[in-house]
């Protein structure tokens, strides 16, 4: 028998958890490396612009759809649908999506098991294992294996107690923990010589970079992806939401969650870059741009924690907890996309359904590793530059185009009784209908001539 469907049951603990699958990986180096090769303050201006502009009306159709249909995203769309077509794209959309969210949880699990990895380097350095510490810091099939492994299997055992007592519960611990650290590492690192000059290309707008398409293509980007649209999980999440939650309200508080979390990420990593260039470390490639994802995170900060000696053993250490906790607040999230449809579609009780699709996760995830150059980055391509944002595109085309307007107008009035009279009302509908849609294309054609 299938378990019975949670529900949030506080709105502290939508936040966190709808906040948390936001804030992942992308948003902690992704963001600051952004922001540095993109004029600095200038990228994070329009950042912030289009995190409102086309982020925020994004998430609230999938907030919207999720709450009224109160399923997974297969048959959400199929339920918001009138006729025999829009169904069966709908129900083939909603495949699509939870087949996306499978795939990137299969790499994300094997970069997040580095994060593991590496969290616990410090520690068998101190102990003296140095040979331990050398593997769990070199790539090898076996450390990325049990890695990925264990970080999949963390997941898991979230996933399986439910909304109120897994997702919710361990996301109002992970949220403020993650938040703690990174706080504590911001005031650590801006007391380093070097992190000036860092903040100062941080915060410092160059307005002459203002108006580049490279900069507003990448800024629409991040925006975009940082809140974990497209495939799903917030579809899931606003399903979870009790019909008195004022939608509106939620969605923006998300939005500026994420957005504000991304900054501070940025506060910490891009100073921290320039301190590691004060102790004589590399911080450009070969390309002349500063060091970026896994070459930062793996190669220019160990090397900058390395020279801390004792200190640096507690900064690593600290560190790579927040890198983890990142990690698993977006990954309880991706894997609540495919279980859901598991436990309403196939009868499957969470905890055999969990289990299950974690394990499914963990096969691709070896399959990937074992195949590691040819299909690592491919995979990221087409789950992340390419899926995501026609799924994005879809999800708006449902929202405004196939579903009824008088229909979503009820749903949003369950928490918000004047939602007529108000400016979101007299804009959202036609922008979501008509520009973000534009919007994302625009996204998607830009990547492909990148590509």
């Amino acid at each position: 028998m299938a378990s019975t469907r949670g529900q949030f049951s506080s709105k502290s603990g939508f936040i966190l958890a709808a906040s948390g699958s936001a804030v992942g990986l992308g948003n902690i180096w992704g963001f600051p490396t952004n922001a540095a090769e993109n004029g600095g303050g200038a990228f994070v201006l329009i950042y912030f612009v289009l995190a409102f502009c086309l982020a925020y009306p994004a998430l609230m159709a999938e907030l919207i759809i999720g709450r009224h249909a109160k399923s997974n995203m297969a048959n959400a769309l199929q339920k918001i649908s009138n006729g025999k077509i829009s169904k069966n794209i709908g129900r083939l959309t909603g495949f699509y999506a939870i087949t996306t969210a499978t795939l990137i949880l299969s790499f994300y699990g094997i970069v997040a098991g580095w994060m593991l990895a590496y969290l616990l380097e410090p520690l068998s350095t101190t102990v003296g294992l140095t040979s331990t510490s050398t593997w769990l810091t070199e790539f090898s099939r076996s450390r990325n294996l049990l890695f990925s492994g264990l970080f999949i299997a963390l997941t898991t055992i979230v996933i399986r107690a439910g909304v109120e007592q897994g997702i919710e519960k361990w996301s109002c611990r992970l949220m403020p923990s993650m938040l703690a650290l990174m706080m504590a590492l911001i005031i650590y690192v801006m007391l380093q010589e070097g992190a000036l000059e860092g903040l100062k290309l941080y915060l410092i707008p160059d307005f002459n970079q203002i108006s580049d398409p490279k900069l507003i293509a990448s800024a629409l980007g991040q925006a975009f992806f940082s809140l974990s649209l497209g495939v799903g999980t917030m579809l899931i999440y606003g399903s979870y939401l009790s019909p008195n939650e004022n939608l509106t309200t939620m969605g923006a508080i998300v939005t500026l969650v994420d957005s504000s979390i991304a900054f501070l990420a940025g506060l910490l990593v891009i100073p921290a870059i320039f301190v590691a260039q004060q102790k004589g470390l590399t911080i450009y490639n070969e390309t002349g741009h500063l060091m970026a994802g896994p070459d930062l995170i793996f190669q220019t900060l160990p090397s900058l924690f390395q020279g801390m000696e004792a200190a640096g053993l507690v900064i690593s250490l600290v560190f790579f907890s927040l890198m983890t906790i990142a990690a698993l607040t977006s990954s309880i999230s991706m894997l609540e996309v495919p279980v859901s449809y598991a436990i309403e579609n196939h009868n499957l009780h969470r905890h055999k359904a969990a289990w299950l699709i974690g394990t499914i996760t963990f096969v691709i995830s070896s399959f990937i590793i074992m195949n590691f150059d040819p299909l690592f980055g491919l995979v990221i391509t087409l789950t992340t530059e390419y899926s995501q944002p026609l799924l994005g595109f879809m999800m708006c085309i449902f929202a405004t185009w196939v579903w009824h307007r008088d229909q979503i107008l009820s749903e949003i009035r369950n928490g918000h009784p004047r939602i007529e009279v108000s400016l979101f009302w007299k804009v959202w509908p036609g922008y979501v209908r008509y520009c973000c849609p534009l919007l994302i294309l625009i996204m998607l054609a830009q990547t492909i001539i990148n590509h």
